[in-house]
């Protein structure tokens, strides 16, 4: 979900060039015109974040899919093309202990540098905002308010998401209750640090005295944008404390109408920091509105098109779950003993024959 949502986030800043042909003009690379990028413009920062979230992402989505697509190549028998393409995507993966212990020391290092990555892309992408000087983008909250905000978007489109692939898709032994529940707590966490930012966000602005600050919060809040705020709160602090309910915390069903609310209020979380601010800048003169014209709306439909699309291909594809951390958990089932199962004690494992004779 991340990849794809990164490669969707990709387009945007090719979109906002004007000329997008010349989109290339923005990574810095050696050239016969000696010309750089404008390190001081923030679509150069956008596009260092969403290159390194990528590159991270995709990395860690395929090391983590190399077993599996071991599994795929194994087992396919049908076509020889995906069998050719799944050999050269499995790396010659032949399950050896050697693999797997190299596997997990690079799975967990890239899991690891994989956090503060968060941390950091985030962070950077808060900048384009926080570094002018626009009436309610002027401020040092932004980095961990981004963050927060970051995962519980996320949370909320992990529930869209995995809730009706467990159930077409009979999961339901695998993604139990006990996992949406942790997660479910994980969102109520995240929704919480977000609530207090808004929260914040009202408290600077009346503690700073700027009447600028203060005039665009009561535009906010109750002008012309009231009702953008009212969904806004609503679906990110007061539908989320639902969530301190273990039995609405454990219903597939709640969590799956409060994952649309949570998508639908982080929208507007971007709705409300971009559009009110350049509709209610300095001078009153600046203050106007906003009427999203049908290319606006056709932006709008294309990225969820283009995320379904790739999200869509992938669990046709390739496996919905991770099958070598299913296998790492499943116990052996014991019925015929084994002569070569010795673990490390001395003691013999046993292992359940598929066929009659098979460990003879």
């Amino acid at each position: 979900m991340t990849v794809f949502a990164v490669m969707t986030a990709a387009l945007f800043p090719i979109l906002h060039l004007g000329r997008p042909w010349k989109f290339f003009w923005l990574i810095p690379y050696p050239n016969w015109r000696y010309i750089w990028p404008q390190f001081k413009s923030p679509l150069v920062w956008d596009v260092f974040a969403i290159l390194t979230y990528f590159t991270i992402s995709s990395t860690f989505l395929f090391i983590g899919l190399i077993p599996d697509i071991a599994v795929l190549r194994d087992r396919e028998g049908i076509s020889p093309i995906r069998k050719r393409i799944f050999s050269v995507l499995s790396l010659g993966w032949r399950n050896t202990d050697n693999e797997w212990r190299h596997f997990a020391r690079a799975y967990l290092f890239l899991a690891a540098f994989s956090t503060p990555l968060v941390l950091s892309v985030h962070s950077v992408v808060s900048f384009d905002f926080a570094m002018a000087l626009t009436p309610g983008w002027h401020t040092t909250i932004f980095p961990p308010y981004f963050v927060a905000g970051a995962i519980f978007s996320g949370m909320g489109m992990v529930f869209t998401i995995i809730i009706p692939l467990r159930k077409w898709f009979g999961l339901k032994h695998y993604v139990t209750i006990n996992h949406l529940d942790a997660a479910a707590k994980l969102c109520l966490f995240t929704s919480l640090v977000v609530g207090c930012a808004y929260m914040t966000e009202w408290f600077v602005a009346w503690f700073s005295g700027n009447e600028v600050e203060k005039s665009f919060f009561a535009n906010r809040i109750w002008g012309q944008w009231w009702w953008a705020s009212a969904i806004l709160y609503t679906c990110n602090m007061v539908l989320p404390l639902t969530l301190f309910s273990q039995r609405l915390r454990r219903s597939p069903t709640w969590l799956f109408i409060l994952s649309f609310t949570v998508n639908i209020g982080m929208w507007f979380e971007r709705f409300v920091i971009v559009v009110p601010s350049l509709s209610h800048e300095f001078e009153p003169w600046q203050w106007t509105s906003y009427r999203p014209t049908w290319v606006d709306y056709g932006i709008l439909c294309g990225s969820f098109g283009w995320f379904s699309m790739w999200f869509m291909l992938f669990i046709k594809q390739l496996p919905v779950i991770a099958i070598a951390e299913v296998k790492e958990i499943i116990p052996p089932k014991l019925k015929t003993p084994h002569q070569h199962g010795i673990d490390p004690s001395g003691r013999h494992f046993e292992y359940e024959a598929d066929t009659p004779g098979e460990y003879a």
